[in-house]
């Protein structure tokens, strides 16, 4: 039995490398000067608009110059990244060289587009068409053809640029929590926006369809240049009509790609710039109630969540013009959507039939595994300070003011948890019919072993929610956090910080603002935003849970380990999680690759024409 087993293990260890070796070669062949230009000069160009080399200081007459060794990291790092799509895609078109899966829909659609018959229309397909016209446009610019392996050569480049948004969507992020506490924010970038921005390209699930060509990730693009354009907007400066514009412009092009971002832009962004507006207006006789209450959320606790949304409302409504005049254009995309909803009769293009919206709560509770699973080195801390310090983390845990921590929230939880398992459960008929997806495994192996099973997978599904939230809520110890000015009604904030020169700003910068968590009113705002986006769908993918996950990511603090000298400057998790996500990509890839099978029947007849079927998420 040993020996067998050994003879396995050799085996396949052999024939992982002679593919690994065969896979090298190939990318090693294809390496030409025209693609290693490409991709230095889409790396320097991205790195100039992260972070600038030459820019303009507050003084307008006064130019600085960066230290080129922040512009060589950053401009590296998305050289690197792209070599790595690169070869993904490479790779894909060498071993798979016909349309797999979705993409037998999506490319001969492009393909239809790109000949200019924009009427043609497959009904298989469930979304819109702004991919099939971005692919058009990109291709009459760069005059490529639509050949599968250029279609495919789209979403690499869509992926960097994922990069160079996420780092401006964190960066902004940062500045505008510093504006709210009364911080001194640095106006460069700091390290920790660009290692996440970085780490949202390779997290498994968007870096793998990079080299594939689906919707994902043109519709995670389309969504962060949304949001980006909105954290632009709840500046100090009141927003214009030209910005105004903007919004709607974006958010139909973020609606084009996917009906589903209409909640993040309506929703989300529209929610965040409510709130944002009723923290400007001035108190009512009711002081109490007409005062926002949104504290940050490592101090807010049942209360304060019960309290933020009274006085939201309240506030809203004691102000509803100052409200609708900052969300208006929120207001016009949802009116576009409802027209195009009415005249579609449907949300779902082309074939309705197998996606019925319904009310699937379980959901909410598949989404934290997915979490734990891809942020697992975020939890570090915890899980270390847990092994090293049970009771003492315990003890914590339960005196901490926060809603997800205190024992009478984990019970309520914990039973409506068990009562969407019991009656909630929903499986599509595509979970267990599909075999190539991951999910058709997970499902197979746990929530369809037997009924106790599913129940008792409400242990993991809290211990996983409790993980998030406290990613979400907790920074380093020492961090304190002030509920501060808003930026609108306080004097104006100091300059913002020593260095301006435009280097990356490290942890231990006095102007590092990294370690600030977000306001109680805008973690509620991104769960019920996550809640709408998946409790109507009723088939559970990954892909789903995308940008509720990059949105999560983009909140989450900084952690500084101060008995590491390193660790006082940068994040350690987040080298850890650069290398669990290509550790991940690695074997998802290899999978695909590597290791098709055909479909056969229960009497070993060949299925499908004897295609090769592949794994993927």
């Amino acid at each position: 039995m040993v020996g067998s087993l050994q003879d396995i293990l050799l085996a396949f260890v052999n024939d992982a490398q002679r593919n690994l070796k065969d896979a090298f070669d190939i990318w090693a062949q294809s390496l030409r000067a025209q693609a290693l230009v490409t991709a230095i000069l889409t790396s320097t160009f991205l790195a100039w608009l992260i972070c600038p080399p030459v820019r303009t200081s507050a003084s307008p007459s006064q130019i600085t110059k960066s230290p080129w060794v922040s512009y060589a990291l950053v401009s590296t790092s998305l050289f690197l990244l792209s070599l790595s799509g690169g070869a993904w895609t490479l790779l894909v078109n060498r071993y798979v060289p016909e349309p797999y899966l979705d993409e037998f829909f999506h490319i001969p659609q492009a393909q239809v587009y790109c000949e200019g018959r924009y009427r043609q229309w497959d009904d298989k397909i469930t979304t819109p068409p702004g991919l099939y016209l971005f692919s058009v446009v990109y291709n009459k610019i760069t005059m490529l053809t639509c050949e599968t392996s250029t279609l495919r050569f789209h979403n690499l480049s869509v992926v960097l640029v994922i990069v160079a948004a996420a780092a401006q969507c964190r960066n902004l992020i940062e500045r505008r929590q510093a504006e709210r506490v009364g911080k001194v924010a640095s106006t460069n970038l700091s390290l920790y926006s660009f290692h996440t921005a970085i780490n949202t390209a390779l997290m498994p699930v968007i870096f793998f369809f990079s080299g594939l060509y689906y919707t994902d990730p043109l519709s995670t693009l389309a969504v962060l240049l949304s949001y980006r354009h909105h954290l632009q907007r709840v500046g100090p400066e009141r927003p214009g009509l030209l910005s105004d514009m903007w919004t709607v412009i974006l958010g139909v092009v973020a609606l084009f790609m996917r009906q589903t971002n209409v909640f993040w832009v309506v929703v989300y962004m529209g929610g965040l710039e409510a709130v944002y507006t009723l923290r400007s207006v001035k108190p009512g006789a009711q002081e109490f109630l007409t005062t926002l209450h949104d504290p940050p959320l490592s101090n807010s606790g049942p209360d304060d969540w019960f309290f933020c949304l009274l006085t939201i409302a309240v506030t809203a409504l004691c102000n509803p013009v100052k409200v609708l005049r900052q969300i208006w254009p929120h207001l016009t995309i949802l009116g576009l959507f409802a027209g195009f909803v009415a005249w579609n009769e449907g949300v779902v293009l082309g074939d309705k039939s197998n996606h019925i919206a319904t009310i699937h709560l379980a959901q909410m509770l598949y989404i934290w595994p997915f979490f734990a699973f891809f942020s697992l080195p975020l939890f570090v801390p915890s899980i270390l300070g847990f092994i090293t310090r049970p009771l003492q983390t315990i003890h914590s845990l339960i005196l901490r003011p926060n809603a997800l921590f205190t024992i009478p929230w984990a019970l309520l939880t914990a039973l409506l948890s068990a009562a969407v398992v019991r009656y909630n459960t929903i499986i599509h008929p595509f979970t267990l019919a599909d075999n190539r997806h991951y999910m058709f495994y997970i499902f197979r192996y746990t929530i369809l072993r037997s009924p106790l099973i599913r129940l008792l997978l409400v242990i993991p599904y809290t211990v996983a929610r409790w993980l998030v939230w406290g990613s979400l809520s907790t920074t380093t110890p020492s961090t304190t956090q002030p509920s501060g000015p808003n930026p609108r009604t306080a004097p104006a904030l100091p300059k913002a910080a020593p260095e301006s020169d435009g280097q990356l700003t490290l942890l231990d910068s006095p102007s590092s603002v990294s370690d600030t968590t977000p306001t109680t009113s805008t973690a509620i705002l991104w769960l019920l935003t996550t809640a709408l986006s998946l409790v109507t769908a009723p088939l559970v993918e990954p892909r789903y849970f995308i940008l509720p996950w990059v949105f999560y990511r983009l909140l989450v603090p900084s952690w500084s380990f101060a008995s590491v000298g390193i660790g006082k400057r940068i994040d350690l998790r987040l080298v850890l999680e650069t290398t669990w996500f290509v550790g991940v990509n690695a074997v998802t890839m290899y999978l695909f690759l590597f290791r098709p099978y055909v479909w056969k029947d229960s009497e070993g007849n060949v299925l499908d024409s004897g295609r090769l079927q592949r794994f993927m998420w």
